[in-house]
């Protein structure tokens, strides 16, 4: 193997991770990051490293446009059962404009959507769960207001400039083999199995995946598989702890 492709190989394996371990996105330019305003974008939110993601698309690709940490939120590691009991969700949500209200008493604010049908299949109960400003929440992700404002005009922007939805995938944690070896013994592990091929497929592909409920379940699969009709399966499975 000659430097140069030995060089290359090695700016590949940087740029594009193996399978199942993410990387820390390089955040776009101020000035593209302007350019970016009115293109389509994707939120994660990682509870535990209490930190929320705001990507927009270029190209094929959703880029990271900027990291925002998390005031508070309510509640330990694991989804929102029913009403009352103080966490925050997780899960897999979208959100169009009649989610967004600029006019919150926590200045800015976009409800999630919760419960969303996987939600519901579990008979969990809760309303009006937020990501919003003030920096502070019973049961909501709180920013800061200068972080709100930012992320509230991206999301509006996206919408009004033709975007049909939103999405918000939240997470426990980044869902590394590392970290689901780590929570092996969670009560809650069975269910983030069903989140970590959501995460392992934007870590890999840099798009969000679709997600569908089927049977009460959430199922994971490429995007234009769901838009092409072709019959719903599981294509993502959790990469297995080392």
């Amino acid at each position: 193997m000659t430097m140069r492709r030995f060089a290359l190989l090695l700016a590949m394996l940087f740029l594009f991770p193996a399978y199942g371990y993410a990387s820390d996105q390089a955040k776009v330019g101020q000035e593209l990051k302007q350019q970016l305003l009115g293109s389509p974008v994707f939120i994660q939110v990682f509870k535990e490293e209490r930190i929320l993601e705001l990507y927009a698309k270029m190209g094929n690709a959703y880029h990271l446009v900027d990291s925002f940490q998390i005031c508070k939120f309510s509640g330990g590691l694991g989804p929102k059962r029913r009403e009352g009991d103080f966490m925050s969700p997780e899960g897999f949500y979208a959100i169009d404009t009649r989610n967004l209200n600029p006019n919150s008493h926590y200045y800015r604010a976009i409800n999630i959507g919760f419960p969303n049908d996987y939600d519901r299949a579990q008979g969990y109960s809760g309303a009006k769960l937020m990501i919003h400003g003030d920096c502070r929440s019973i049961g909501c992700y709180a920013m800061t207001d200068t972080s709100i404002a930012e992320i509230y005009r991206y999301v509006e922007d996206a919408l009004l400039n033709g975007q049909a939805q939103v999405k918000i995938n939240i997470f426990p944690f980044r869902m590394t083999p590392a970290n689901m070896q780590r929570h092996h013994y969670s009560a809650n592990y069975k269910f983030w199995s069903q989140l970590q091929p959501g995460y392992a497929y934007f870590a890999e592909h840099h798009q969000p995946p679709a997600v569908s409920v089927v049977n009460g379940q959430y199922v994971i699969s490429a995007p234009l598989m769901l838009q092409s009709g072709a019959p719903v399966v599981s294509q993502f499975a959790l990469a297995k702890p080392e």
